[in-house]
């Protein structure tokens, strides 16, 4: 669920907009485990992809995220892993402090013909199977929310225009939720689908008014871009330092298989490269993609986000953010649309147990 409006949109806590939100503190608060699991219903909750799309809140989902990298920036994320796996990406357990329950989440490799990403939500410590949802909404908002995330600490307070390279699935997350911490005025979309990209920009200017057009190259798309977001995949990189102009910030989201992304190691050395986690970034993020080592990665967005680590260092520098996605990502999300749906008699339940 998306707020109307652009950057600021803030109000006083408890007070429902005009897009039905409600605002108010994160979600992320500390709950004993005890008190949560005798107010739990016993049933498991199955959450379709509907439910799922109509209950996450973004502007609640930013906090709570930038939350979680703070917990991780102190070490307070557990030991949770991101694992490509034959025929998978699997990420287990998605762990909080402040969230008595923990996640386990397999999503079908990109070549992956059958199968959707699913989530499984158990309660902490008895292990007991709280939810069962589809994950493909769920996945793509959490990624494009840290994606905000980064670009509100590495583009330019001023940035507008906005180049979308690819106009498939997550496209649209990702530009929405951009809008939450930037005003854009501005869209260039490059798809190897040139009438995909025509329209994606018609859609685009019908529900948010905002100006886009299609662009018949990554050249052209990128060409005058404050924000550049990477949502095809890459067979091999295409965006170099020669093409991303000074002040540019690149956004890459999702696993990339080795040499397979879409930032050229050249980019990545000449540009600020911050990433959401170390290891992830060199065995399947952007520096993955691009062929590098671990010298090019400048920090970790937990580490920026908690004043360890700069920004954003002047007008003119490249900055590029690589997120493969983190388990405690999940959790966040799947917590928030847990407590939301929870008292909801219209989602479907069952019991393991007679």
């Amino acid at each position: 669920m998306w707020p109307k409006t652009g950057r600021g949109d803030v109000r006083a806590p408890g007070r429902r907009g005009e897009d039905g939100l409600v605002a108010g503190g994160p979600i992320l608060r500390t709950t004993a485990s005890d008190t949560f699991a005798a107010r739990a219903p016993m049933d498991t909750l199955l959450l379709r992809h509907a439910d799922v799309s109509s209950h996450l809140q973004a502007l609640f989902l930013l906090e709570d995220l930038r939350a979680g990298f703070l917990a991780k920036a102190e070490g307070r994320t557990g030991e949770g892993r991101a694992e490509a796996l034959q025929g998978a990406h699997v990420s287990l357990p998605g762990v909080l402090p402040a969230v008595p329950a923990y996640t386990l989440r397999v999503e079908p490799a990109t070549d992956a013909t059958e199968g959707r990403p699913s989530l499984l939500l158990h309660a902490a410590p008895t292990g007991r199977l709280l939810a069962i949802m589809d994950a493909v909404y769920l996945t793509r908002l959490t990624r494009a929310v840290v994606g905000a995330l980064a670009a509100d600490v590495l583009a330019r307070q001023d940035a507008s225009r906005v180049a979308l390279l690819g106009a498939g699935d997550g496209a649209v997350a990702q530009l929405k939720a951009l809008r939450l911490v930037r005003s854009l005025s501005h869209l260039r979309i490059w798809d190897t689908d040139p009438f995909r990209s025509a329209g994606l920009a018609a859609r685009l200017y019908r529900d948010m008014s905002l100006p886009a057009h299609g662009a018949l190259t990554v050249s052209e798309a990128v060409e005058d871009a404050d924000v550049v977001l990477c949502v095809a995949p890459f067979d091999e990189p295409v965006l170099t330092s020669t093409l991303v102009r000074p002040g540019t910030h690149v956004s890459v989201l999702g696993p990339a298989l080795p040499g397979h992304g879409p930032v050229a190691g050249e980019l990545l050395r000449a540009a600020r490269f911050v990433c959401d986690d170390r290891r992830l970034a060199l065995e399947q993020g952007a520096a993955a993609g691009a062929g590098v080592g671990a010298d090019v990665i400048d920090a970790e967005l937990g580490d920026v986000l908690a004043g360890r680590a700069p920004g954003r260092r002047s007008e003119e520098e490249r900055t590029v953010f690589g997120g493969v996605g983190l388990p405690f990502q999940d959790l966040v999300g799947a917590w928030q649309l847990y407590q939301a749906v929870r008292s909801d008699e219209d989602v479907q339940r069952f019991a393991f147990s007679p």
